[in-house]
C-alpha cells in the first residue's frame, strides 16, 4: 500500500473538489452494453454476489486467504481453490489467484483503497498518465495512456500473476479468467483485463467485475478496452465519489459497463463510457464531491460491504 502524505492529501482533495450463506453460481456476466438506461432484475443483482465476495476477500491477509479461510467472504463462495497469494499491505496491495471449479475459471483479485485507513491514496493522488509498458502490453499504440500510479502498481505483480494464471489454465483446462477488485483494486483489475487479453490465447475468455473503480486512463485506453473486453461490469454504489476521479477535464475517461446501485435492490445499467445523460447514472447523480458520500465507497453492494474492517 501507499502511505497517505500531506502532499498527496492536498492533491487528492483538489481532484475530488473538481470533480453469509453461500451464493449460487451465477450465469455468465455481461457488460452493461446498453443504448439506454436499463433497470437490472433482482436475479441479475443476486448473480453479482460471488464477485462482490471475491473483492471483499482481497482485503484479507494472505495468511487467511490461503486455504480459503477468510471468514464470511470465503464461506460465501465454497469450493474456491487458492493457489497464490501475495502483497504486504504496505508497498504492494494484497492479491490472490485461484481456481473456481463451479465456473471453470481462474480468478484474480486485488485489494483496493480503504478510506477508513487512509492508505493506498498516494497512488490515487498521482494523476500523471503514461503509455502502457510494451513488455506487458505488446502491440498497444503509445497514444493509449493510463494513470501512472496504477500502471506502476500493476507492473509489480503482473508477471507473477500471469505465470500462475497460465499454470492454472493448463492444470484445470479452464476456459476463462475473471478479474475482480474494489477501488484501487478495481483499477488494477481493469488493467489486468487488457493485460490478460493480450497475453493469453484468444480461446480464453476474459471477464471483469469491479467496484467503486476510479477512472484508469484516457479515451484511447477506454476505446482499446471496449474493443477487447466484452464481458465487463464496473459497479458504482449510490453517491460514491471515487468513480468520478481523476476528473475528465484531466483527460481521463471510464470504460463501458457501468452499473449504478441507486438503493438496495434497485440498480441500473448505464450506456456509453463516461457520458450518460440520465440522472440515474453516476456522472449526473454525483457531479462533484459535495454531491457525494465517501462512505458509499465501502458499500453496501447489495448488502455486502467491502474493506479491511469487513474482513470477518
Amino acid at each position: 500500500m501507499f502511505i497517505f502524505s500531506s502532499t498527496s492529501s492536498f492533491m487528492l482533495a483538489c481532484i475530488l473538489h473538481v470533480a453469509a450463506a453461500p451464493h449460487p453460481a451465477p450465469p455468465e456476466i455481461r457488460r452493461a452494453d446498453v443504448s439506454v438506461v436499463t433497470q437490472m432484475t433482482s436475479t441479475q443483482l443476486a448473480d453479482l454476489a460471488p464477485y462482490t465476495e471475491f473483492a471483499r476477500a482481497a482485503y484479507c491477509s494472505p495468511t487467511i486467504v490461503t486455504g480459503w479461510q477468510c471468514g464470511q467472504a470465503c464461506e460465501a463462495v465454497p469450493g474456491f481453490e487458492v493457489s497464490l497469494t501475495g502483497g504486504d499491505d504496505d508497498n504492494i496491495q494484497y492479491y490472490y489467484v485461484g481456481y473456481w471449479p463451479t465456473e471453470n475459471t481462474v480468478v484474480v483479485a486485488h485489494e483496493g483503497t480503504d478510506p477508513t485507513q487512509l492508505l493506498s491514496d498516494l497512488t490515487d493522488a498521482d494523476v500523471l498518465m503514461e503509455p502502457l509498458d510494451p513488455t506487458l502490453f505488446p502491440g498497444v499504440n503509445s497514444s493509449v495512456e493510463v494513470h501512472s500510479g496504477f500502471a506502476n502498481e500493476h507492473a509489480l505483480t503482473a508477471s507473477i500473476i500471469l505465470k500462475e494464471v497460465k499454470s492454472l489454465i493448463s492444470q484445470y483446462n479452464a476456459n476463462s479468467v475473471t478479474l475482480v477488485g474494489h477501488s484501487l483494486g478495481g483499477a488494477l483489475a481493469e488493467l489486468d483485463c487488457v493485460f490478460m487479453a493480450l497475453n493469453l490465447p484468444s480461446s480464453i475468455a476474459i471477464k471483469g467485475v469491479t467496484y467503486g473503480t476510479p477512472r484508469v486512463g484516457n479515451p484511447a485506453w477506454a476505446a482499446l478496452f471496449d474493443s477487447l473486453i466484452s464481458d465487463f461490469q464496473r459497479i458504482n454504489n449510490m453517491k460514491d465519489i471515487i468513480p468520478i476521479v481523476p476528473g475528465r477535464f484531466m483527460g481521463f475517461s471510464h470504460v463501458q459497463g457501468e452499473v449504478h446501485i441507486i438503493s438496495d435492490g434497485y440498480a441500473v445499467e448505464c450506456p456509453g463510457n463516461d457520458d450518460a445523460t440520465d440522472a440515474l447514472c453516476t456522472i449526473r447523480s454525483v457531479p462533484n464531491i459535495l454531491a457525494g458520500d465517501i462512505l458509499n465507497h465501502l458499500g453496501p453492494y447489495q448488502g455486502i460491504y467491502i474493506g479491511t474492517i469487513f474482513c470477518t
